[in-house]
């Protein structure tokens, strides 16, 4: 890994509390999300060249999986690297990449052969200015305004096949190791601003007079808040467990997939009902709550959608249906 996961995870629960949402995703991706598999299979040369210089915060990183028809449908990417003599020549796409509009380098998921799905995937470290490398879009957001996301596209780009991860034919199994540690992340990361969003509704309706008493006063604010707060300490020993486990070895796809889930509800719905109280206020641009509000929205979407998650966790339930 390349951090220390328990140091990173500490990480990620105190830039929680930097107000700004994309700051903490944006560091992210350098520590958890393009990284794990290089730092784990990754050469020597490649450590040296890549991983070392990121973490050192020297280098931007980006991960390059998601394509225009394949977000949580890892399986379907249809970016190519064909071999060459001593390189791969790549052509194909991606979309959605956090980081990508500043990255010095990509940890790219692509097709290295035309065999089964599964295991046709490799990784690829790729200097994001070598020739052929197109950044056509800077994608505008509803959230995570501070985040820069990108559209890139791949007109016969030629790299090096030493800045291939681990085995050929790998990438797909790596890039779902991958995911844990970016699902893990994920949830750490806003429960400071969980917290910090609670706080603040609490100060503001205590301020706010309604009919000559403070809002915080109605039974139906301080009730919902301490139910909020009691969810976000729930969150939080789920993902200690979850990191403790991993911590030893063992495989947390499923705790992992859990807390991703709930994390992105309880986002979803602890900014709903703090925005609620806030009244008028809350729908301004003026307030972190309606930053949050915005921000929170993508943990359902990023990293693996809720459905996605759902489907996750039956699977380790045995309640899937198997495919006939």
């Amino acid at each position: 890994m390349g951090l220390d996961f328990s140091y990173s995870i500490a990480i990620a629960e105190e830039l929680g509390n930097i107000n700004c949402g994309g700051i903490p995703m944006a560091i992210g991706v350098q520590s958890d999300m393009a990284t794990p598999a290089l730092a784990r299979f990754g050469s020597d040369e490649l450590k040296r060249q890549f991983l070392a210089p990121t973490i050192a915060g020297d280098v931007v990183a980006c991960l390059g999986v998601s394509e225009a028809g394949a977000g949580s449908d890892v399986a379907s990417i249809k970016t190519m690297a064909v071999r060459k003599g001593d390189d791969y020549i790549i052509n194909g796409s991606k979309m959605w990449i956090t980081n990508g509009c500043q990255a010095d380098w990509m940890c790219l998921l692509t097709n290295t052969s035309t065999g089964p799905s599964h295991k046709n995937k490799s990784l690829i470290c790729l200097p994001m200015k070598t020739p052929g490398v197109h950044i056509t879009k800077k994608i505008d957001k509803m959230g995570m305004k501070s985040s820069d996301t990108a559209q890139i596209f791949f007109e016969d780009v030629r790299v090096p096949c030493k800045n291939l991860i681990g085995e050929e034919g790998m990438g797909f199994i790596y890039q779902m190791l991958q995911f844990q540690e970016e699902r893990m992340w994920g949830t750490a990361s806003v429960l400071a601003r969980m917290e910090s969003m609670i706080q603040e509704t609490i100060d503001y309706t205590q301020q706010r007079k309604i009919f000559n008493q403070p809002l915080l006063n109605n039974q139906v604010v301080h009730y919902r808040l301490a139910e909020l707060s009691t969810e976000v300490e729930l969150l939080r020993s789920l993902l200690h467990r979850t990191v403790a486990l991993y911590i030893d070895g063992n495989d947390v796809t499923k705790f992992a997939s859990m807390a991703k889930l709930k994390a992105g509800r309880l986002g979803r719905e602890l900014s709903d009902s703090c925005l609620q109280f806030w009244g008028g206020m809350g729908f301004t641009n003026e307030v972190l709550v309606s930053r949050f509000y915005r921000d929170f929205r993508l943990l359902s979407i990023g990293a693996g959608a809720d459905e996605v998650m759902l489907s996750i966790i039956c699977k380790y339930m045995g309640t899937l249906p198997s495919k006939k």
